[in-house]
């Protein structure tokens, strides 16, 4: 696909010809990590009432990966960032600003990103984490672009990361059986030739947050023996409710940035939903109008990574030469909070 659709953009729609004043921001490189151990439906059905059938049926997982004992959520995103950085030419002491996107960091605090500072050798880099849950990475290329965008910095390391096993009640098959882990990374500079992201959107409505919350573990429910004993330290999920809002709350996104760019579906070359449910991908995509080839899944491989999942989509999408120079990109994303995010993107 040629860039044409989006070079018009710039004096058609009134919100991209403001940005294009400025520096734009650029994925100039993408990097990935999966963790080697693979837990497939047939191992799980071992442990807790279910059947790769009936996993495979509701939600089009087939396996997803866990971290090992001694891997934490700073490891796999290390590992994810060395790549992008390595991809992208550039030392991890260009650096400016590392943004990591994650709901299980290593602990409260310090952040998880100051971790992967010192584990990548960015001496030079501020570091701060950003929790949106799944939504996460939009919500961190959007704030990365701010900070490009205003000469505040030119190179921006963006990781969505998660060691999801950390936090799953693995007796509880309907949650157990949805989640991986994983980290993608994206390094974000300003790229003169490319318009880059074009737009992207972010929205969250906190009267939903309990239907997809960890109930203790923070300040309204600190760790005691009583809290650990109720199973509280563990993911919980209303997963009808969460899934009805995932369907609305990505397509109003999605139509939302198409509408800021102007630009038809069909014009989109290639579609990254986040990968939770083959259910939901597959609602969203019929309702934008989107072709079955526009779609791109790896669900059922990984599982949900939450923040990491179109990280490690983007990547493999890369990688398999789904996209190319000049192709426009839609992302979008639902997770707890509830937040929602879609953006669009000239790669």
């Amino acid at each position: 696909m040629s860039s044409a659709p989006a070079k018009s953009l710039r004096f058609r729609n009134p919100r991209a010809q403001h940005d294009f004043k400025g520096r734009t921001s650029s994925i100039v490189a993408v990097g990935s990590y999966v963790p080697e151990r693979i837990l497939t439906n047939a191992e799980l059905a071992r442990t807790v009432d279910t059947s790769d059938e009936w996993i495979t049926s509701r939600t089009g997982i087939k396996e997803r990966r866990i971290a090992a004992d001694d891997e934490f959520t700073s490891d796999i995103a290390s590992k994810a960032a060395l790549m992008a950085i390595g991809r992208a030419g550039i030392t991890p002491s260009e650096i400016d600003l590392i943004i990591v996107a994650t709901i299980t960091p290593d602990m409260l605090f310090p952040s998880t990103a100051c971790l992967v500072q010192q584990k990548i050798g960015a001496r030079r880099a501020a570091a701060f984490d950003l929790e949106a849950a799944c939504s996460g990475f939009i919500y961190g290329l959007e704030i990365g672009q701010q900070f490009i965008m205003s000469r505040t910095y030119d190179t921006v390391l963006v990781i969505g990361a998660e060691k999801l096993s950390s936090i799953i009640d693995w007796s509880d098959r309907n949650t157990c059986v949805l989640f991986g882990d994983g980290a993608g990374a994206a390094i974000l500079q300003n790229r003169p030739d490319s318009h880059g992201l074009l737009t992207a959107c972010m929205g969250a409505d906190g009267s939903k947050a309990e239907l997809l919350c960890m109930p203790a573990g923070g300040s309204r429910c600190p760790a005691t023996s009583q809290s650990v004993a109720s199973r509280l330290h563990y993911l919980r999920m209303d997963g009808k409710e969460t899934f009805k809002n995932a369907v609305n709350a990505m397509l109003t996104a999605a139509q939302e940035v198409l509408r800021r760019c102007e630009l038809d579906i069909t014009q989109i070359k290639c579609i990254i939903p986040h990968q939770a449910n083959r259910r939901i991908i597959d609602a969203v995509g019929e309702r934008l109008g989107a072709q079955p080839e526009q779609l791109f899944v790896n669900l059922e491989k990984y599982g949900n990574t939450s923040a990491a999942s179109v990280a490690i989509a983007l990547d493999e999408a890369v990688q398999s030469g789904r996209i190319q120079q000049g192709d426009l990109l839609l992302l979008v994303v639902f997770g707890a909070g509830l937040t929602w995010g879609a953006a669009i993107i000239e790669w």
